[in-house]
């Protein structure tokens, strides 16, 4: 049993070696394909959901993470007396941080702390590893807690996507929603900015949106210290390789990662979709 214990949600997509060393739980959100209800991770994997996204006559539902799962992560941890720090993906992509709420309630005299991430995908993922980090050496609750609570400060993701079309389908998108009086080949680059998807430029080719995501980053990355990067997609692997070979020679982070976006953000962003996340020193 970890000394404090470290939970998130499947939208984070924390590379699977990491999750297991530093014993970090996640509650996997739900993609809802008709009469199907498939956990993130558990019942579809992304490879699997991008082909079918791009096959199926139907679109796909998201649902968040349930509280009855929540409750199942906190209760073993509860019962051994284990302080809990959960940090979840932004409250408005999702309910997730509702549903645990809702399971917190069900536990009135343990320690379980949450924390909205403001963000998702390795964004929300790096700000968990920081704090499953400073548990491993040997940060206090309260002292793990405010590092998590400041690490959306320090942390973003910025991305491509191929269509407007599934945005369009899904909702959620906060101001990215001016993009739609544009034409629909357009290749927008997107951003989460206070818990919600922005727009920051649009560009017709996508190398062309590479290029100019780089130069946007450029400001925010050049210079930084302990630069962790983390490049995302959707069902394009061989994208997010090439992106994170140019991040990697453009500003030498000392990790770098290659992560899917999870089925229940791909539903809403669609396949072809490719970005950074990145966290800096905090």
């Amino acid at each position: 049993m970890p000394r404090i214990g470290i939970i998130t949600d499947s939208s984070a997509y924390i590379p699977g070696d990491l999750v297991n060393k530093y014993e970090i739980k996640v509650a996997p959100l739900i993609s809802i394909w008709g009469e199907e209800e498939l956990e993130d991770g558990v019942d579809i994997m992304p490879d699997e959901f991008y082909a079918r996204l791009e096959e199926s006559d139907i679109h796909p539902k998201t649902s968040q993470a349930t509280i009855r799962y929540f409750e199942g992560l906190f209760r073993p941890l509860v019962e051994q007396g284990t302080p809990i720090l959960a940090i979840v993906l932004s409250e408005k992509l999702s309910g997730t941080l509702s549903s645990a709420q809702q399971a917190k309630a069900m536990f009135p005299n343990a320690t379980i702390e949450l924390v909205n991430s403001e963000t998702t995908a390795m964004a929300l993922g790096f700000q968990v590893l920081a704090a499953a980090r400073a548990v491993e050496a040997g940060g206090s609750f309260e002292d793990v807690v405010k590092l998590a609570k400041g690490a959306k400060d320090h942390t973003g993701v910025y991305f491509v996507v191929d269509t407007l079309e599934y945005l369009h389908r899904g909702g959620r998108i906060g101001g990215a929603s001016k993009l739609f009086g544009s034409a629909l080949n357009i290749k927008p680059i997107l951003y989460v900015h206070d818990g919600q998807v922005e727009s920051l430029d649009k560009v017709r080719t996508k190398g062309k949106a590479i290029t100019s995501l780089l130069e946007i980053l450029d400001d925010k990355l050049v210079g930084k210290p302990n630069l962790r990067i983390s490049t995302l997609h959707a069902g394009v692997e061989q994208e997010a390789a090439d992106l994170l070979e140019l991040a990697q020679e453009r500003w030498s982070p000392i990790e770098g990662y290659i992560t899917p976006v999870s089925p229940a953000i791909g539903t809403h962003v669609g396949p072809g979709t490719v970005g950074i996340c990145y966290s800096t020193d905090l």
